[in-house]
């Protein structure tokens, strides 16, 4: 690596054609560097960097994240923007599906807020699906969160993640080795895996088919030394395949937040008890002075809405068609106001297409 010989990237760009082709690079690319590479393209990055409020960290800097400057092949450069302060934070990356169930989103986004409670940093890809669940569930309970991209951190993939992309910048951070504009390629995002679980102290896959992305990531986390976790799920299922696959082959299973934290190593263990029980002393001293806090969230307070209550599932969404059904002695009008009071208390959750379930 040019990095390694020459320390800084000012010096390699200084060196002479005659010493970097004597260090094995190409003709082509020793007069490329020697030249100084394309100005007017550096210049560009730079504004946009400024733009956007980016930052980047090269793989000399402090802050680049010491376990992923040990695997095999680590990026030269991170695109950072956000809270660079969580890349010194214990990562733990939660993966799955594009294509979940109603079971694999409620199981994502319990685990990921308990997990974020406990003080981990929820990393994932901000993909459709699993990922999305993973960060809305550190998001909820206002954890950390770091967000690795297959494209620029100034591009949002997909689209409909707009808001989420928004607050994670806000609350969180976003990470990409891919420079300013870069769109999202399919390529790009076997090639982001590898940060995924570098920059993380386990791997944590929910759902997911035997060949899919996530079991790429879990892969890679092998070959990286780290942890792997899967959650169990139906076995006539073709989504439960990869982590029962998983779990089969040496991954804890994992049915709650204290099934992930009792497997992390001694060291980390210590650090989230210590920073634990600081946010207990330090929401203890607040309550003390903040004699207005909110009481917990209250219950569905009409009978209609008790019923529809007992009938959504957290694992199977329900359709209204159903619900009304079930619920023959109620208008429709009483079941679609009790299922508002549910979404607005937090209680349950619609999906595409009149669909809903409860929250676990």
């Amino acid at each position: 690596m040019l990095i390694d010989r020459y320390r800084t990237p000012q010096a390699v760009f200084r060196a002479s054609v005659s010493e970097l082709e004597g260090l094995g690079i190409g003709g082509a690319i020793a007069r490329s560097i020697h030249s100084g590479c394309n100005f007017d393209e550096a210049a560009d990055q730079q504004q946009k960097m400024l733009n956007s409020g980016t930052l980047v960290i090269p793989i000399t800097d402090p802050l680049y994240p010491e376990s992923l400057r040990q695997i095999f092949d680590p990026p030269l450069l991170l695109f950072v923007r956000g809270n660079v302060d969580l890349l010194r934070g214990t990562g733990l990356a939660v993966v799955g599906t594009r294509r979940p169930t109603p079971y694999g989103l409620a199981v994502t986004e319990k685990l990921s807020a308990d997990l974020a409670r406990a003080g981990l940093v929820i990393v994932s890809g901000m993909a459709r699906g699993i990922d999305t669940a993973a960060h809305r569930g550190a998001l909820s309970v206002a954890g950390q969160t770091v967000a690795i991209l297959g494209c620029g951190v100034d591009i949002v993939y997909p689209s409909e993640n707009k808001k989420l992309a928004s607050e994670i910048v806000a609350k969180g951070l976003m990470v990409s080795e891919f420079p300013m504009g870069s769109v999202a390629f399919p390529q790009n995002f076997p090639i982001r895996n590898r940060i995924v679980s570098g920059i993380s102290a386990g791997i944590l896959v929910v759902e997911g088919a035997q060949y899919s992305g996530s079991a790429i990531t879990a892969k890679l986390a092998l070959d990286q030394g780290k942890e792997l976790f899967a959650v169990p799920g139906n076995i006539t299922n073709k989504l439960a395949w990869g982590p029962n696959l998983l779990i089969k082959q040496g991954a804890k299973l994992v049915q709650d937040w204290n099934d992930v934290i009792v497997d992390l190593p001694a060291a980390v263990r210590r650090r989230l008890i210590d920073e634990g029980r600081q946010r207990i002393l330090n929401e203890g001293s607040e309550q003390q002075l903040d004699l207005s806090a909110p009481a917990p969230p209250p219950g569905p307070e009409g009978e209609v809405g008790r019923k529809v209550l007992r009938l959504l599932k957290t694992d199977v969404a329900v359709h209204l068609d159903e619900l009304l059904e079930q619920l023959e002695y109620c208008s429709s009008s009483e079941v679609i106001a009790a299922l508002f009071e549910l979404e607005m208390l937090g209680l349950a959750k619609q999906l595409p297409g009149k669909n809903f379930v409860r929250v676990w």
